[in-house]
């Protein structure tokens, strides 16, 4: 019994460490997978309870493989704005180009930690072997809609052309003007002034807001009132907006807004300072100033100038290029000079990222050894950073795994001695009955 236990255990050992050669071959031969995750064969006794005060039996050994799904390999940088890592723990969802011909309108999902993303003919960003990145997309403004974080059934694969040529209309305006305070004081000739100033319109035209200030001349002293007209040529040169300007000619604040009373159109509001207009097809909020401040509409005896003017929006864009921040925003980069957001790639995260099932292509699959998953913004709670321009090596140290080949090609031998030696005992016992 006790020969035929070593001859078996033996025979264990041999098996263990064809087991743990296996793993060994396997992350050598990934070294330089990117994304790989190092499998790993763990030893484990046996022991058979006999009578072991006469005998003894060896029980042997047998082995558990599993894969370090957690461990991180170092990140390289690239020239591909789509190739993704997470910079530390989580995974970015994927689905197979196969799935996007489904009728069945649903993906399956897989979880990677680095890809490299290209467009394809129909603009879905895939890697070579038919991973599909998946995101939320975003607004047509850029904004973000509530999405549930416990269910993936809103994620889509990415798709940028789609936004390929996109309006950027005129939202926002900042109009600082010096009106000349000798215009608004008695014997003056009230000449109005004029100023015209281009916006964009939600079809890319180009528009113009005209305006006229217009004095209040007083019969003595100054009156240091101006009457600010609008006009819109998106709807047919039409007055949009009036307001009566009042100016304070106190010594501090001097040539400030003091007030502004709407005769028509939006109303002034004085905590931000601006007037929300409707123009043509949308609406724009025009910044003159808050009350007292130095930076808006001002009057000080000087000329009229329109000394600083500023707008959002532009002409029709066309997509050049897309980027992704460490929030896992991707953004549009568009050849008139602005960035959208198109959509957010959120960060999968598990309890056990070791228990999740491993798939060809260094891709992963929930279980429930790897517990339930949540869709977390990139960089919030337990979950990394999303980096654009890199790619995560393999989690494989060369020289830690041939020193491991080593041990395991001793261990190997020896265990085949074993085996050898139990042979020779047997053959010697067969010898006696000669």
């Amino acid at each position: 019994m006790t020969i035929s236990s070593s001859l078996n255990a033996g025979v264990a050992g041999l098996n263990a460490n064809a087991n743990r050669l296996a793993t060994i071959s396997d992350n050598i031969a990934n070294s330089a997978t990117y994304g790989y995750k190092r499998a790993q064969t763990d030893f484990h006794s046996v022991v058979i309870h006999g009578n072991s005060k006469t005998s003894y039996s060896a029980g042997g050994v047998r082995t558990t493989n599993f894969r370090l799904i957690d461990d991180r390999g170092p990140l390289i940088a690239t020239t591909n704005p789509t190739d993704l890592a997470i910079d530390g723990r989580g995974f970015l969802a994927v689905t197979e180009a196969s799935a996007l011909n489904s009728s069945s309108g649903s993906y399956p999902i897989s979880l990677v930690t680095t890809g490299s993303f290209r467009a394809d003919s129909e603009g879905v960003l895939r890697t070579a072997t038919g991973q599909v990145l998946m995101g939320w997309p975003a607004n047509p403004d850029g904004s973000l809609s509530t999405y549930p974080r416990d269910t993936m059934a809103a994620l889509e694969p990415v798709r940028i052309n789609a936004n390929q040529y996109v309006g950027n209309p005129t939202t926002q305006m900042r109009l600082g003007v010096n009106l000349p305070a000798t215009d608004s004081v008695a014997g003056s000739a009230g000449t109005p002034h004029d100023l015209s100033v281009e916006y964009f319109g939600n079809l890319g035209t180009s528009e113009a807001l005209e305006f006229t200030f217009t004095p209040t001349v007083p019969a003595t002293g100054s009156s240091n009132t101006w009457t600010m007209q609008v006009r819109d040529s998106a709807s047919g040169g039409a007055v949009i907006g009036e307001y009566v300007l009042t100016f304070n000619d106190t010594e501090l604040g001097g040539g400030t807004l003091a007030s502004v009373t709407a005769t028509s159109g939006g109303a002034y509001d004085p905590a931000t300072g601006a007037i929300s207009l409707s123009v043509g097809g949308g609406t724009i909020a025009l910044d003159i100033g808050e009350l007292g401040e130095a930076n808006g509409m001002t009057q000080l005896a000087s000329t009229f100038s329109p000394v600083a003017i500023s707008k959002n929006g532009t002409t029709v864009a066309t997509l050049t290029s897309v980027e992704v921040d460490e929030k896992g925003f991707l953004y549009g980069v568009y050849d008139q000079g602005f960035t959208r957001r198109i959509y957010q790639l959120p960060v999968v995260d598990v309890p056990n990222p070791n228990g999740l099932i491993a798939l060809n292509d260094q891709s992963y699959q929930i279980s429930p050894e790897s517990g339930p998953f949540y869709l977390w913004d990139a960089g919030d709670g337990p979950t990394g950073s999303t980096v654009g321009y890199s790619r995560e090596e393999s989690a494989t140290d060369v020289a830690a795994e041939l020193t491991q080949l080593i041990q395991t090609q001793r261990a190997y031998s020896s265990n085949a001695k074993v085996i050898q030696t139990v042979d020779e005992m047997l053959q010697e016992t067969t010898n006696i009955k000669r």
